[in-house]
């Protein structure tokens, strides 16, 4: 206490003998000591303190630049630079000011995957409800397909079933928006604290619900494969299953981005349902491929949404080496190959694997464009805060009540003039008009 007295006094600023030196030095830095002088204006009394007291000659910003002023060049500064550095020798802390997380690019990502993985284990809504439903929908789809066979009417089943795993199990995935809308408010405030870059919360995001997705994948592959029994042969049957993880995948990421642009729930299920109902009906079982307009529609569309390249790789997973009846009796066998090109207008100039790749390349590409979205967002944030601000001020400029408002406290203003000295008494305005 005794320093702080020292140093206000050597500034100018001396406190008085019965004043609380605590009382003293908030009003050397509390602005709300400016409205009570000004308050108090042409007062005898303030005027006659105004003598002794010097905090009655400056305010308070005035009073903070020649107190900080005074501190750099005090031999105060100077004890505590070098009890700082002391410390430091010590303790083996580095003097350096270090913007952003101290923690290193590989600790952000384990710990970051570590706790969101605990997240989604804990919430039985983000992934285990999720899992029910599959599993649920799963015997739902083996049992009306269930032993589909070869026969002719068979073509048309496994390409319904085909259609409704790669398109509407593959939708379900928007049910996680809800939690991905939370996760990216804590994203956001822990963004703005510094703690980790977009791109570690970006892959550790990715690798905590790879189980949960691989789980929801292979739980409802292997129920509905072997119920329908689409071609035997377990590598058939892990292209089938790695074929919905991709879908799933490439759906979450999209809701990610979704979240990231659009925070408000409702409308992010809306916009998110909309895109991928455009993404089924592109992906070439309600139209066939070759029959899109080519315009937009077939050329970009069909080739940048997962939906084309699963249905056209899960026709190939099931259809190649298999022979169907024909129509017609008598008529000779229709081959897989055949169906493919010829009833579903598909070409067979690449592998299926290929067509597995590019579902993975999308999914590598949504990441991609989800990073940009949140690094476009930090950039962006001071312009939006200052447009969004200028756009209400004028929608309140043009309300009645709002002008009516400032009326009333530019009024106010007009007739709360000081008073003259002459007609004051202790700080209280006289009665009588002057």
């Amino acid at each position: 206490m005794l320093l702080f007295l020292q140093f206000f006094a050597e500034t100018g600023f001396p406190c008085p003998s019965r004043r609380n030196p605590s009382d003293h030095f908030l009003r050397c830095v509390n602005a709300d000591f400016d409205d009570v002088a000004a308050a108090m204006k042409g007062s005898m009394k303030l005027r006659a303190e105004a003598d002794f007291d010097p905090l009655l000659k400056y305010s308070t910003s005035e009073i903070r630049e020649r107190l900080v002023d005074k501190y750099r060049i005090s031999e105060y500064a100077m004890m505590v630079r070098n009890t700082i550095h002391e410390i430091s020798k010590i303790e083996g802390v580095i003097e350096e000011v270090v913007m952003g997380s101290q923690a290193s690019w590989c600790k952000q990502l384990t710990t970051l995957t570590r706790r969101s993985f605990t997240n989604m284990s804990r919430d039985f809504g983000y992934y285990w409800l999720r899992i029910v439903i599959y599993v649920l929908m799963a015997v739902c789809l083996g049992t009306i397909y269930y032993d589909v066979g070869t026969s002719y009417a068979a073509i048309q089943a496994r390409a319904s079933c085909g259609g409704f795993v790669s398109g509407f199990m593959t939708f379900m995935s928007i049910g996680g928006f809800p939690s991905f809308i939370e996760e990216m408010k804590m994203f956001t405030l822990e963004r703005q604290n510094g703690h980790y870059g977009v791109a570690a919360y970006i892959i550790s995001n990715f690798l905590s619900s790879m189980p949960f997705l691989l789980a929801v994948s292979w739980a409802s592959a292997s129920i509905t494969y072997w119920m329908v029994k689409f071609r035997p042969g377990f590598s058939y049957f892990a292209f089938f299953a790695l074929n919905l993880y991709g879908g799933v995948s490439v759906i979450e990421s999209l809701m990610m981005i979704i979240s990231a642009l659009v925070p408000n729930f409702l409308m992010g299920l809306i916009l998110g349902a909309g895109v991928i109902g455009i993404m089924m009906l592109t992906s070439g079982f309600f139209r066939l491929l070759p029959e899109l307009p080519k315009i937009f529609w077939r050329y970009p569309v069909s080739y940048i949404v997962y939906g084309s390249w699963g249905l056209k790789g899960a026709y190939k997973n099931d259809l190649i080496g298999l022979e169907f009846e024909p129509m017609m009796p008598g008529q000779p066998k229709l081959t897989g190959e055949y169906i493919i090109t010829k009833m579903m207008g598909l070409s067979l100039n690449h592998s299926k694997w290929l067509d597995l790749s590019m579902i993975f390349v999308l999914l590598f590409a949504y990441r991609l464009i989800f990073f940009l979205v949140l690094k476009a967002k930090e950039a962006a944030a001071p312009y939006i805060r200052v447009a969004y601000t200028r756009f209400t001020i004028k929608r309140l400029e043009r309300r009645a009540s709002f002008r009516k408002t400032l009326a009333m406290s530019s009024m106010s203003k007009r007739h709360n003039q000081p008073p003259h000295p002459m007609a004051v008494q202790e700080g209280l305005n006289s009665p009588m008009p002057y």
